[in-house]
């Protein structure tokens, strides 16, 4: 501001004016600022699973917010999918003998199994049946381990027989083995002793206490289950039919 003798007034600043090279630099700046926007904003939508970011991508580890492809999470999930499973003891059917080729039974025989055990375990069908009673209680091994003694008992060579009876006894002796029998210590330790040199009746007296349990334990629930009722109620059914 001047006086009226044309002098300056102390401490008065004279007004803000931008010069042409200022303005044209903030004009620039903000031409930057409107083209970097879209483009951090392209960059956080293309990242799912950031805070913030939208909706999390299909990718997203559960463990943390890493989505790339190469998060170590995903990586060790997707491996473990990969990685072929095998099916838990109760569903590896492969690892189980066949049943026993039998025509079906008739009423006259089905009839006869409620007489005694004896004559449930005499015939292919009525093992068959029984075994498929044992395996809805879990104790299909008890009939597998049965039905592998009376093989081995069938064998006269020497290095087949060893062989089936290291077989049995891994699968139905071997406490590590998920399909172990119930069997008393005494029997157990006559087992471990003569497994230096097996024979094929090395397994007899193990094979008379599973025996002795599925008649005591499993067989009056067999014969009250709705398995052998309903096998018999059918086989009626069908002899009035004829």
């Amino acid at each position: 501001m001047r006086t009226a003798d044309g002098g300056e007034l102390a401490g008065a600043s004279p007004p803000a004016r931008p010069v042409d090279g200022e303005i044209l630099m903030r004009s620039e700046q903000s031409e930057m600022r409107k083209r970097q926007m879209p483009a951090a904003q392209e960059t956080t939508g293309s990242t799912p699973g950031q805070p913030g970011g939208g909706d999390r991508g299909s990718n997203a580890c559960c463990f943390c917010w890493c989505c790339c492809c190469s998060c170590s999470c995903l990586t060790v999930r997707n491996q473990e999918e990969q990685r072929p499973r095998r099916p838990s003891h109760e569903l590896r059917r492969e690892d189980l003998p066949t049943c026993e080729e039998s025509p079906s039974p008739t009423l006259e025989e089905v009839n006869a199994w409620a007489q005694s055990f004896d004559k449930v375990m005499l015939t292919p069908a009525g093992r068959n049946a029984f075994r498929e009673f044992l395996r809805t209680e879990f104790s299909e091994e008890n009939m597998l381990f049965w039905m592998a003694c009376e093989e081995l008992k069938k064998e006269a060579n020497k290095t087949i027989i060893e062989e089936k009876a290291r077989i049995i006894y891994e699968d139905y002796i071997s406490i590590l083995s998920p399909k172990e029998v119930s069997l008393d210590s005494r029997v157990r330790e006559v087992i471990n002793r003569n497994m230096v040199e097996p024979s094929q009746h090395i397994f007899d007296d193990a094979q008379l206490q599973i025996y002795t349990l599925m008649h005591r334990d499993s067989y009056p629930r067999f014969m009250n289950s709705a398995l052998y009722k309903d096998l018999l109620q059918s086989l009626a059914e069908k002899s009035v039919e004829a």
